[in-house]
């Protein structure tokens, strides 16, 4: 029997996999995040962590678990809060939870389309705070999203999948990816892809290279009235260089359902206008989390098992 350290509380039956193979569970008694000398401090006592994407998983908590910790799942598809470079130089394997949550995302990605589109949050703030005094034929105007041009930047699982919605709504839909997809639509250079969109969805995940590929010369070359949307990952897009281009109406609109210093929103985004802002609930349906959370199960009991999980990414 190993002994897993699980974060934070997960959805009921996402460790049923830990359970069923008769590991020794050590969750906190309560649902606040482990600080990460706290995590430092636990990983030297346990085979497997199950963690989530707000838990810095770098060399320290590695170190501190070399000799016995085998296998680190994150219970999220990006892992940019996991060193994975260190934890494979430890030769711990480390997994993730793909396929899992496109669906569910793709879903929050296209409400958040129509609703930057629509102006949405700004018509329920009025109606909400008694704002509103009857129709109008001027009031609220938006963009129509049927018949636009959405740009995909990054066409992975997730943005096939808002494509697959888009074409729902009769959008043209482009997309533009490191290398050639070979699929219709496919846009080599990203400035090209901007220009042409009228919603741009960013849908990349977080490295180095992607950190602010969205600032203030990619929204300059924007359309007027172009939207963008992001789920991806919080420092893709410049929060500075977005509430600017949205005071200056350089752009439209803009939904995101994540942040560059969560949960700290910047307070000029916060105060923009036309923005439909979430607290990175993309993937927040109890099936999606449920099944996040025994994907990421499954894949350290597999490793403790002597197995290679088919989510094994370092």
């Amino acid at each position: 029997m190993a002994r897993v350290l699980v974060t934070r509380r997960l959805p009921d039956g996402g460790l049923d996999p830990l359970v069923g193979a008769g590991h020794e569970l050590v969750e906190r008694p309560r649902d606040t995040p482990l600080s990460h000398d706290e995590l430092v401090a636990a990983a030297g006592a346990v085979d497997g962590i199950v963690c989530l994407l707000t838990d810095r998983i770098d060399a320290d908590v590695l170190d501190a678990g070399a000799g016995r910790l085998r296998v680190v799942a994150n219970v999220a598809v990006g892992y940019d809060n996991v060193d994975v470079g260190a934890a494979s130089a430890r030769g711990i394997a480390v997994c993730n939870t793909p396929g899992v949550l496109d669906e569910t995302t793709a879903d929050l990605a296209f409400l958040l389309i129509l609703a930057a589109s629509r102006v949405a949050s700004d018509a329920e703030a009025d109606l909400r705070d008694g704002r509103w005094e009857g129709w109008g034929i001027n009031q609220y105007l938006g963009r129509d999203v049927h018949g636009a041009v959405l740009g995909l930047v990054g066409y992975g699982r997730i943005g096939q999948a808002v494509a697959r919605r888009a074409t729902g709504f009769g959008m043209e839909v482009l997309h533009h990816a490191r290398t050639d997809t070979g699929i219709p639509g496919y846009v080599a250079d990203l400035d090209d892809l901007l220009t042409r969109a009228d919603v741009v969805s960013v849908h990349v995940p977080l490295s180095s290279a992607t950190r602010h590929l969205i600032g203030a010369p990619e929204l300059a070359r924007m359309r007027p009235n172009a939207v963008l949307v992001n789920t991806a990952r919080g420092p893709i897009v410049d929060e500075v260089a977005l509430a600017e281009a949205l005071e200056t109406g350089t752009i439209f609109a803009a939904g995101l359902d994540v942040f560059e210093a969560e949960p700290v929103v910047h307070p000029r985004l916060l105060a923009a206008p036309r923005t439909v802002l979430l607290p990175h609930i993309g993937s927040a349906s109890l099936a999606t989390r449920t099944r996040m959370a025994r994907v990421a199960s499954e894949g350290v009991r597999a490793v403790l098992a002597g197995e290679t999980p088919p989510n094994l990414v370092g």
